[in-house]
């Protein structure tokens, strides 16, 4: 049976992490289908690693896998770390935050049963997509960010920013290895080096809702990052 292992990269998500957990493990039970989590957390100060290892008593030590660093380390490096303990044949790199519904993995899975492809990724900018409970400024930047790499990169899928995706092994650890990317310009990134190296992608429509719990994670710092990583490969790619 196909299995698919879950990275779950984490920094202050105590209160959404119990939510997410259960309707992962829902969505698998429903699907019928072998499945594993890998939590990757930096060291949170709010706890996190603690309501895990909860977690961890109540759902197994098989079903979900702790993986603590020493700080914060980044996105990007979040997944290579939990990349090593997937044993999966599929990957799916989902935000922790409860932006990203489980409900969609069932779709996420059917397409990539259907089509073959290496990549499913979701996107907000198709038809059935959508976002939620963001303001005026973060709307105005995701949808710039997307249309400028559109322009500079033809990436090849409608939502470049994106972070729910779901990965064959074997390519997330490719393009993992082709990346130089760290920060969230990283998922822009995978997505460029994808359509380079001619994997096969497939979209589903999205929605995406804004966090409930906790404060967002994206600074002016990681905007500036990511602009400045659109030009850096705008001019080697």
């Amino acid at each position: 049976m196909v299995k698919y292992s879950v990275i779950l990269a984490t920094y202050n998500e105590k209160d959404n992490l119990p939510i997410i957990v259960y309707l992962l493990v829902r969505t698998f039970k429903e699907i019928g289908a072998k499945y594993e989590i890998i939590l990757v957390d930096d060291n949170s100060p709010d706890g996190t690693i603690n309501v895990a290892k909860e977690l961890q008593n109540i759902y197994g030590e098989e079903t979900l896998l702790l993986r603590h660093r020493e700080g914060k380390l980044g996105l990007g490096t979040a997944y290579i770390h939990g990349l090593k303990s997937c044993s999966g044949d599929f990957v799916i790199i989902l935000d922790a935050d409860m932006s990203h519904h489980p409900k969609f993995i069932k779709d996420f899975i059917h397409v990539q049963n259907e089509t073959g492809c290496d990549i499913v990724t979701g996107t907000r900018y198709r038809a059935g997509g959508g976002v939620y409970g963001w303001d005026i400024t973060r709307k105005l930047i995701s949808c710039t960010a997307n249309y400028l790499t559109q322009i500079m990169l033809w990436p090849g899928c409608s939502d470049v920013t994106g972070s729910f995706r779901l990965y064959k092994k074997e390519v997330l650890q490719d393009l993992i290895e082709s990346c130089i990317s760290r920060g969230y310009v990283f998922q822009m990134e995978m997505m460029v080096r994808a359509k380079q190296q001619k994997y096969k992608v497939q979209e589903v429509p999205i929605t995406f809702v804004d966090r409930i719990y906790g404060e967002s994670k994206i600074s002016s710092k990681e905007v500036i990052g990511f602009w400045m990583g659109l030009l850096k490969l705008f001019a080697t790619t």
